[in-house]
């Protein structure tokens, strides 16, 4: 069963504006299905298949002259070499081709494309399902969606969600990511994945990092870069605009799917996540991811930052938009208490860019306190953003 996306028409409007259009993610969040279903008279090819990989590698004028009306390429990092080909057919023939890629390898693909075809190709960015997409899967508990996860597979398999993740980290994550990064000591690598799980919604630290993994400060900072080239995770960096007080410079660790992180913090039952300490971490994980997906299924880039000062004020998410904010504080609580807004008046009386102020949280109360937005996490649809 084929669940409709949100980015799909942001898809099909870059198509009209460009020949090319290049689609990114982690891997197995549905880019291949996706472009099957928007494109299905354009020809398919993944460069994961060694034939095709070896005659695109061989001779890529040939065989770009066979897809005379465009092309799906999948995986297209595996054969960078071929897009430099493609900018000169997409130069020749503007108006009768549309070539759409997809890959998930995000430094290695939009370095190649940013050289060939800057100026002829649009850049989106798929992740895996957000909660709009699956709505009808939101009658389950707070911590069943959450061990679950987002991912395409972990809807379509009967699997248990800990089997699904445990399959998805080996075959593409370790297999990815030792290609990128030729580890040595992969049991050193998988050490630093899980330590990075467990920091989930606290700042990042490479210097706390290296020294429990053992390695140099330098390794995690690569580490990390190619965690988040290949969207396992994401740094959220701080909101530190014309507020004079001292404030917070690291940014903030989140997983771009919350259900990995469980499987990583060996979470393997609803009874394990909720008695986890982890748990509201987590929850707020999910939530930061909501908001992100929906900019990325707009075509646009994250606008998110987070705001924390030395005098321990904090608002877990901020979305700014050109010269106005939106403040957010999630909790993972079902009941509100008046307490959960303090950091949000806090940053009321700082800010005059503050125009919107919402709770988002796991109970059933939704109203406005003192101008602020009571809301469930799962009617997050109504946030612009």
């Amino acid at each position: 069963m084929y669940i409709q996306r949100k980015i799909e028409a942001e898809v099909l409007s870059m198509a009209e504006a460009y020949p090319v259009v290049t689609i990114t993610g982690p891997r197995q969040s549905g880019k291949t299905t996706l472009t099957k279903h928007l494109f299905p008279d354009l020809p398919y090819y993944s460069f994961e298949n060694p034939d095709v990989r070896l005659l695109a590698e061989t001779d890529p004028r040939s065989f770009l002259h066979s897809t005379f009306s465009g092309a799906v390429f999948d995986e297209i990092q595996n054969v960078p070499s071929i897009i430099s080909y493609l900018q000169q057919i997409v130069d020749e023939h503007k108006t009768e081709k549309t070539f759409v890629l997809t890959g998930s390898n995000n430094f290695s693909l939009i370095n190649h494309v940013s050289q060939s075809l800057a100026g002829r190709t649009a850049i989106l960015k798929l992740l895996p399902f957000s909660l709009q997409e699956v709505s009808s899967f939101l009658n389950r508990s707070t911590d069943e969606i959450m061990l679950q996860g987002f991912y395409p597979a972990t809807f379509q398999s009967k699997l248990a969600p800990s089997k699904i993740y445990r399959n998805y980290y080996e075959t593409y994550l370790e297999r990815d990511l030792r290609q990128l990064i030729q580890v040595k000591d992969l049991s050193l690598f998988q050490k630093f994945i899980r330590i990075c799980a467990g920091r989930i919604g606290n700042l990042f630290n490479a210097s706390a990092i290296a020294t429990e993994v053992g390695v140099s400060v330098k390794t995690i900072q690569s580490w990390t870069c190619v965690l988040e080239a290949s969207y396992v995770i994401f740094r959220l960096p701080p909101y530190y605009e014309n507020i004079n007080r001292r404030l917070i410079k690291a940014s903030k660790l989140y997983f771009y799917d919350v259900g990995l992180a469980a499987y990583l913090l060996g979470i393997e039952e609803t009874a394990q996540l909720e008695r986890d300490p982890l748990r509201g971490a987590l929850f707020e994980n999910m939530v930061v991811m909501e908001f992100l997906k929906k900019r990325f299924n707009k075509g646009l880039d994250s606008n998110l930052y987070f705001y924390r000062d030395s005098h321990h004020s904090e608002v877990d998410l901020i979305s700014k938009s050109a010269n106005s904010l939106e403040a957010f504080e999630i909790k993972s609580a079902q009941t509100f208490h008046p307490d959960f807004l303090k950091g949000l008046f806090k940053f009321k009386n700082l800010s005059e860019k503050l125009r919107e102020m919402a709770l988002i949280y796991d109970g059933e109360l939704q109203s406005q306190v003192k101008g602020v937005d009571v809301m469930n996490f799962r009617n997050m649809n109504s946030i612009s953003n």
